[in-house]
Order: structure tokens, then sequence, then C-alpha cells
């Protein structure tokens, strides 16, 4: 299975919380450099339900959470820890779209304004245990629309009925990122993430209860 994933929305939102709310980063980009200053988040992680968990887990009364910290914890291990939360959610919705399709990830194809930064697309390969791929153009609403006129009008041979006419758009000069961490390292750090999920889960009370 060659999977294209647009990256867990909240992750958006977690980065825009660091830098509007907490001040952590000036801009969105540094991130990055603020997260690759620690080599792991040292126990820290950061489930960013900050309206509810969407898929696979579908708990609109969970909400964030900051587990792990120690008094060593600082806003590097945060940052890389936001970063996480974003690869283990797109891990969960991998894993659940495998057990419903019985096929295997052959590589994450990736697309997106967080997608930008190097850092980000390693810790993704890292947790999932995927090789991701990022294409040099990685704006697909643009590129749709491209493919729907130039299909239209006979361009580059390119037809949406025939899907092998497509095989190689926006595959030239792709970043390759491929996964450093053992099997054993990912299950660790899964199991955490489950950890931290379940204590986010059903914290806000319906009035049913």
């Amino acid at each position: 299975m060659v999977l294209t994933l647009l990256l867990v929305a909240v992750a958006g939102s977690a980065i825009k919380w660091l830098r509007d709310s907490m001040k952590m980063i000036k801009s969105a980009d540094e991130i990055n450099t603020l997260a690759r200053s620690v080599p792991s988040t040292s126990g820290v992680y950061f489930v960013t339900a900050f309206s509810g968990l969407l898929a696979p887990y579908w708990d609109p009364g969970a909400t964030g959470l900051l587990v792990g910290l120690t008094s060593y914890t600082t806003p590097a291990h945060v940052a890389r820890a936001t970063l996480e939360a974003n690869a283990f959610q797109t891990h969960a919705v991998i894993e659940s779209m495998k057990l419903d399709s019985k096929s295997e990830l052959a590589h994450l194809m990736v697309d997106g304004g967080m997608t930008n930064g190097d850092l980000a697309m390693e810790v993704l390969a890292d947790v999932g245990g995927f090789e991701v791929v990022r294409p040099e153009m990685r704006e697909s609403t643009a590129l749709g629309s491209a493919l729907l006129a130039a299909s239209a009008v006979g361009l580059f041979g390119w037809d949406i009925t025939r899907p092998e006419t497509l095989v190689d758009v926006n595959t030239a000069r792709c970043t390759l990122f491929a996964p450093r961490t053992t099997p054993e390292e990912r299950s660790r750090a899964w199991r955490g993430w489950q950890r931290a999920v379940e204590r986010s889960r059903g914290w806000i009370e319906t009035a049913e209860e």
C-alpha cells in the first residue's frame, strides 16, 4: 500500500499554541530548530486534543495533555513532543487503515506546510517505522487542480480515467526520510503514547454523566 496522507490537522493548532499562547517560538518554522536542540523528549508526551481527539479515537470529551514533565523539562522538550504528537496520531490513523485494508504501508507520501521541516519528517519516520517521501512540490490542492485541467485538454498525456498515466506525477526530486529507530524503541514509545492518550480521554464530562 502506497498512501498519500495529509498530516493530522491538530498539529498546526498545537504549533500555533506554542507560538501565540506559550510564546515558546516566534514563528512556526522555529519549532524544528527548538526541537532539534534536544535528542529526545525525555519522556514528555503531548496529546494535542484541543478540540477532542479525532481519528481514529473519536473522543470529543478528550482534552490536551502534557505528561512526563520533570524539573528538567524545557521548551525544547515540549517542542519535540509536539512534533512527536503529530507523528503518533498519523501512525494511529495508518494502523487503523492497515487493519481495514489488510495491506502494509510501502511508504508515506506527505504534503502541506508542516512537511517543510526536516526534523518533523525525521520524527514521523522514526515513530512510524516507515519511509517518508516528501516531494519538491508540496501543495496537493494546486497540483490536483493542475491535473484536472491538464487531463481535460490532453496535456502531458495525463488522463484521470487512466491512473497509470499519473504514476510519475510529482515524483521528481523527492526527499526520502528513513526510520532510524529500532522496533523495540518504536514499540516502547508507542506504548507511552497510548498511555498518555488514555489519560486525556473523557476528561470533559457530559450532561448525562
